[in-house]
């Protein structure tokens, strides 16, 4: 087998990205699908040659090839969809034809490996500044020796935007390899304290990356929820001892408030159309869910019970919605209808069981769950209530609280005070891969995954 370039790559894409946006095409995906939610799936085994700048060593010293391996590698380990190998790297010089030869690949085939990624980072002039570019590459030592390969273009040149054509690559291979997006241009949206009396809604990479304020002030910001298309988070803010609802516009940062305030308006949770919003309000009294329709302004009071009825969960067809409730004396969770009836208890197990979240696959509901000698942790439940699992553990005086699925329903998000302090952590479904996202002597609480851009 001879050397291949990016140039000749049997299945090439250009991405040009403008502060972070994205212009241009997505490749097709290959007809090769993986059933990656199958218990019995086994991680893709990928080696990650290096990156070089066109002149260096892909892996020299401590610079910009070994950032862009490692932001690689976390994001391909993270997936639970590859298997980064590691294979001992020769001395190897990129050409100028940035082709590949033999031996590397041939090393890849003796060790193991179904996949092999390279690329070079470089930068160009233009009429409007020096934009960065990112080319990136993959070979497939199946039977027909599939290529592939990607040349991003962007500006500024800076940390984040390669971070961003990093994480397009490693999404563009779990999407080569599955038939579905990746998660690592996804963000979390989570609340930090700032002080007494003063929390503010921020947002960050979905590794914990470059954390930005959204909202400011010197009140209270609290529980956001992302809208289905990525552009909105709705959110409780206080306002003189009431609550209001508030919707912002993320790249904007214009601000509309959904539901005035009142004695309690807390837990919006945005329909999978993202026509309806489901919220907790006491307007009426007691605590009840209600429905806001976001195109016409229609309210309707879905709940009508003495006892508090909160935090909404939609299934992802949108027709059904979960929720807590103490209605039998007890915190649980229970599902209705999206209009309010055919209302069913779910969980049984525990005095204890709230917060719930609603897989994007539909086959699990994350919540929280009081076990016996570990305090508050994380359990999930089939919508049918016939399964249960314990997704985390730990001690009696920890709390974990605030779960939030991945768009691919394969990992979560929630907030723990294992450490002391509340922080936001990172977990696999299945309970592995257990890290933290969030630093600093902060309180941070009510993380939201984001939708796939």
């Amino acid at each position: 087998m001879k050397g291949w370039g990016l140039l000749g790559a049997l299945v090439i894409g250009i991405v040009l990205i403008s502060g972070g946006e994205r212009e241009g095409e997505e490749l097709n995906a290959a007809e090769v699908f993986l059933e990656a939610s199958r218990p019995d799936f086994q991680p893709i085994p990928i080696w990650i040659l290096g990156f070089g700048d066109g002149h260096a060593k892909p892996t020299s010293g401590m610079g910009i090839g070994r950032q862009i391996a490692q932001i690689l590698r976390n994001d391909l380990t993270r997936s639970q969809l590859f298997e980064v190998v590691n294979l001992p790297l020769d001395s190897l010089e990129f050409s100028q034809s940035h082709c590949m030869g033999e031996a590397p690949l041939s090393k890849a085939r003796n060790g193991g490996v179904t996949v092999t990624t390279w690329g070079r980072v470089g930068r160009q002039s233009s009429d409007v500044g020096a934009r960065l570019i990112l080319e990136a590459c993959a070979f497939d030592q199946g039977e027909d020796g599939v290529s592939l390969g990607k040349r991003y273009v962007g500006m500024p040149i800076s940390m984040r935007m390669l971070r961003t054509m990093v994480h397009r690559w490693a999404d563009q291979l779990a999407f080569y390899y599955t038939g579905e997006s990746g998660i690592a241009q996804t963000q979390i949206a989570y609340v930090a304290e700032e002080g007494k009396g003063q929390r503010n809604v921020y947002v960050m990479d979905y590794d914990g990356y470059g954390p930005r304020r959204l909202t400011a002030g010197r009140r209270l910001n609290l529980m956001p929820a992302w809208s289905p298309d990525k552009k909105a988070l709705a959110y409780t803010a206080y306002r003189e001892n009431q609550q209001e609802i508030v919707q912002l516009a993320v790249a904007s940062g214009k601000k509309t408030r959904l539901v005035p305030p009142s004695n309690l308006n807390i837990t919006p949770a945005f329909s999978p159309d993202g026509r309806f919003l489901a919220y907790a309000s006491a307007a009426g009294g007691n605590t009840d869910l209600y429905l806001l329709d976001l195109k016409t302004g229609d309210r309707q009071q879905l709940t009508f019970h003495a006892s508090a009825d909160l935090s909404p969960t939609w299934s992802p067809n949108g027709r059904e919605i979960a929720f807590t409730s103490d209605r039998g004396g007890k915190p649980q969770i229970y599902i209705m209808s999206a209009d309010g009836s055919n209302v069913r208890r779910l969980t049984f197990e525990g005095e204890y069981n709230a917060a719930p979240a609603w897989s994007p696959r539909g086959d699990w509901i994350a919540y929280v769950c009081q076990i016996k000698g570990q305090g508050f942790r994380l359990c999930r439940i089939t919508p049918d209530g016939q399964q249960r699992v314990q997704i985390t553990s730990g001690r009696q005086e920890e709390m974990d609280d605030s779960p939030s699925w991945s768009p691919d329903g394969r990992h979560l998000v929630f907030s723990s005070t294992r450490g002391g302090r509340s922080h936001i952590y990172f977990i696999h479904a299945d309970g592995t891969g257990l890290e933290r996202l969030t630093s600093g002597g902060r309180h941070y609480s009510s993380p939201a995954w984001s939708p796939r851009p």
